[in-house]
């Protein structure tokens, strides 16, 4: 195969990065997380590395890039999915199977949250706060509705609300025993122990009657 000529991205900063970002994806699942580089990118996408570095600061910028365009690709359809449910507590419960399940279906980040790119994915999604934008984000216009339906507990304020999806995501992001969005007993265990710091006690026993909470312990 002939090697693409070297040269720039085009007058549009925009388009540049787009390209770039698509070049990197390829590069991050070709080598790993760890092992791709700023030059392995440059090559993919036919210009020199100090052309990257015109757009990205650094291999985490372009990681972090990444995930922001994928997991905003998904918010639309995970929020008009979400709003189907009746109740904010079905909602937060739904949502976060939905959106880890999706995020460990994309090949990107089942990549970074692996067992061997745990510290990457720790300093990436959590030390920076890219997983607490995102997830902010993505919530906070149904948080709002449910504030306006009176769903919401006493005292809560949207962001303690979104550092406890967002620590949540991050745990079950790794966990190697979540197999399967339809298992019901994460379902279970986010009822029982992550709604009752979010919603009123009417929202809650709606979500546990839903996912059967008194059918058994978690």
């Amino acid at each position: 195969m002939a090697r693409r000529r070297v040269g720039v991205l085009g007058e549009d900063a925009e388009d540049a990065r787009a390209k770039i970002l698509a070049a990197a994806e390829v590069v991050f699942q070709r080598y790993g997380v760890v092992k791709a580089t700023m030059g392995d990118i440059a090559q993919e996408v036919g210009v020199s590395r100090p052309t990257i570095y015109r757009y990205f600061a650094d291999r985490d910028a372009v990681l972090s890039a990444i995930v922001e365009s994928r997991s905003r690709r998904l918010f639309g359809k995970a929020r008009a999915y979400l709003r189907r449910r009746p109740t904010f507590g079905e909602q937060v419960v739904d949502g976060l199977v939905f959106l880890v399940d999706r995020g460990r279906s994309d090949p990107i980040m089942r990549l970074i949250v692996s067992a061997e790119h745990m510290d990457t994915a720790t300093a990436l999604l959590g030390s920076s706060g890219l997983a607490a934008r995102l997830t902010t984000e993505m919530w906070t216009p149904l948080i709002d509705e449910a504030r306006a339906r009176g769903e919401i507990r006493s005292g809560t304020t949207s962001e303690d609300i979104c550092d406890w999806i967002t620590m949540v995501q991050l745990i079950l992001m790794g966990r190697k025993d979540f197999g399967s969005g339809n298992d019901p007993e994460h379902r279970r265990m986010l009822t029982r122990f992550l709604l009752p710091a979010i919603v009123d006690g009417t929202a809650q026993a709606t979500a546990e009657t839903a996912v059967g909470v008194a059918d058994g312990p978690v």
